[in-house]
């Protein structure tokens, strides 16, 4: 019951925080902003909202069970399939990702699962370029972005098919760069009953890989916890656990970063983030109660097929071929 007020605490207070920045984004999110979706549906303004929640409480339960941050489901999802201008979709996919992020972060740092040595050098460099990532796809047409989208989505469905995971990857011996930032840690691992030290390689090659994450996490809005596991944990040689967590805590950083160039642009939209918000983390509750007794591959293709449908709808909507 605890952990329950306290997210239902986090709800509040994210939506006290997103009217907040109707003081400074309104301008633009007020009538003027709804004339594209206006101009496509006749359904009442209320409408919207209601099927935005019940949408994304779906796709709450969703990620959870198979495993996937709720941002990278929500934006080739409600941009290919709602009639709200992809702008606005991608600024909320990153509020959306952000919520989960920071609900998360706190927790896992206390327990000593996210590294703040391995985070803070992966986050400056991904944080950076999640600003010039935002401010590109800003400044690009929407059947271009839709296009993009498309194709970085069915990416993610092929890293997904092909890629393996480690729980305790070997690195013989850490390189250089790694060991001047002292990129090394600890934890306990409930499996073995045993502390697990850790050390990462190939730390330039990764820290590189950010660049590319970065602008992609900017430009798209997905969040960025599809690459950054895969790329801690694979390439830089992290325990699978603490590549996670990491990866969670790095989100934090890094969505908030492109969610401000989203905002200052007036691509927030209040009525869109609130409900989406709320559906994403109720369903999350929802999701981790139902998870033991799911079979996590069976959900794992489901999202899969999922993925390959919206980034194939987001890609023939960019290409003219399917509106």
């Amino acid at each position: 019951m605890i952990k329950l007020h306290i997210k239902l605490l986090l709800f509040l207070i994210v939506i006290a925080c997103l009217f907040a920045i109707t003081s400074f984004a309104g301008a633009t999110t007020g009538p003027e902003a709804m004339a594209p979706v206006a101009a496509q549906s006749s359904m009442p303004w209320w409408a919207w909202p209601l099927i935005l929640f019940v949408v994304t409480f779906g796709l709450g339960i969703v990620a959870v069970l198979g495993g996937v941050g709720g941002g990278v489901l929500f934006v080739p999802i409600i941009g290919g399939f709602f009639p709200f201008h992809i702008d606005f979709v991608r600024g909320a996919g990153l509020l959306v990702a952000l919520a989960g992020a920071l609900a998360a972060g706190p927790g896992l740092l206390k327990k000593g699962m996210a590294d703040l040595r391995l985070a803070i050098p992966v986050a400056l460099i991904a944080s950076s370029c999640a600003i010039v990532g935002a401010m590109i796809g800003l400044a690009l047409p929407a059947k271009v972005v839709n296009i993009a989208l498309g194709g970085t989505i069915l990416g993610i469905v092929a890293i997904m098919l092909m890629a393996k995971k480690s729980e305790f990857p070997e690195v013989p011996k850490p390189d250089n760069l790694s060991t001047a930032l002292r990129i090394s840690g600890v934890y306990y691992e409930p499996s073995l009953g045993e502390n697990v030290n850790w050390q990462i390689h190939r730390t330039p090659q990764g820290l590189a890989t950010f660049i590319i994450i970065g602008v992609m996490a900017g430009m798209f809005g997905l969040g960025a916890g599809w690459a950054n596991v895969p790329v801690l944990n694979l390439m830089m040689g992290a325990p699978l656990k603490v590549s996670v967590a990491t990866s969670k805590f790095l989100l934090s950083i890094t969505d908030t970063s492109a969610a401000w160039i989203y905002i200052n642009n007036g691509a927030v939209l209040p009525m869109m983030v609130v409900p989406s918000i709320i559906g994403i983390m109720l369903g999350s509750i929802v999701g981790v109660k139902i998870l033991a007794k799911t079979k996590p591959a069976a959900i794992r293709y489901m999202v899969i097929g999922l993925l390959l449908f919206a980034g194939l709808r987001a890609l023939l909507k960019g290409l003219g071929i399917w509106n």
